[in-house]
């Protein structure tokens, strides 16, 4: 009895290092709490995140352990990325967001228009007066097709009231990155420089891979296992994040 003891507690300690190994150095689970994202991203969704694509920081690694100051193995990250990183403001919560302005860049919001560089950046309408969520409100918007100096394309949404006529004149520091969610008029990112602000390289977490799972919350948990064909969403299945 007490060697098949052994050899069990042996077995879950070779899983969990196991497990460890994979979550610091390859792929990591994460799940999308808020609307900041949509339409790219939906409450519900949980997707795995690649944590070599940038290198590895302190924050590659659960509890962020100050093991070593700068990033190894480092690889620069491309405009239009959807990134999860550590907020500067307290270096320990995770935040998802796409990459707008890279380091020197300058960002601007001019009569509702995104400015990088002193360029305006390319959008298209494609959908008109659709429904999207902000926290517990239902928002109307215009969903547009948005072309990033690199060509890279993504969908925003923007609302047709209230929407951000104009910003500050936001220059990236040397290090650091801009941010934005796609959701451009619910969403907390780098324009918000008390909470969230520039991102230094150090706080990346990874890149957004892929959409393994998602569910609908408002229809259905995961437990109600008689509501899945209401709350799954099976067309986001393993649907690759863009």
């Amino acid at each position: 009895m007490k060697k098949k003891i052994i050899e069990n507690a042996k077995t879950l300690s070779y899983a969990l290092i196991i497990a460890l190994i994979i979550r610091s150095f390859f792929f990591q689970p994460f799940y999308i709490p808020s609307s900041s994202m949509e339409p790219n991203l939906l409450i519900g969704d949980r997707l795995f995140v690649s944590k070599y694509s940038y290198g590895y920081s302190q924050h590659s690694f659960p509890f962020s352990p100050k093991i070593f100051s700068k990033r190894i193995l480092s690889s620069i990250p491309e405009r239009g990325d959807v990134i999860v990183f550590k907020t500067p403001s307290d270096n320990r919560t995770d935040y998802i967001k796409r990459l707008i302005g890279l380091p020197g860049d300058t960002v601007q919001i001019i009569d509702k228009n995104l400015y990088i560089n002193n360029e305006i950046v390319k959008k298209k309408k494609i959908e008109v007066l659709e429904k999207i969520n902000c926290g517990n409100q239902l928002l109307d918007v215009n969903f547009f097709e948005e072309t990033l100096p690199n060509g890279v394309k993504h969908i925003v949404a923007y609302r047709t009231d209230g929407t951000m006529v104009n910003s500050d004149k936001f220059i990236v520091p040397e290090n650091n990155y801009f941010f934005m969610g796609d959701n451009r008029d619910c969403s907390r990112d780098s324009r918000f420089l008390s909470s969230v602000g520039y991102v230094k390289f150090n706080n990346l977490v990874g890149k957004a891979r892929l959409i393994f799972f998602s569910n609908d919350v408002n229809k259905g948990s995961f437990y109600k296992f008689w509501k899945w064909s209401e709350s799954f969403r099976i067309k986001r299945f393993f649907s690759k994040i863009i």
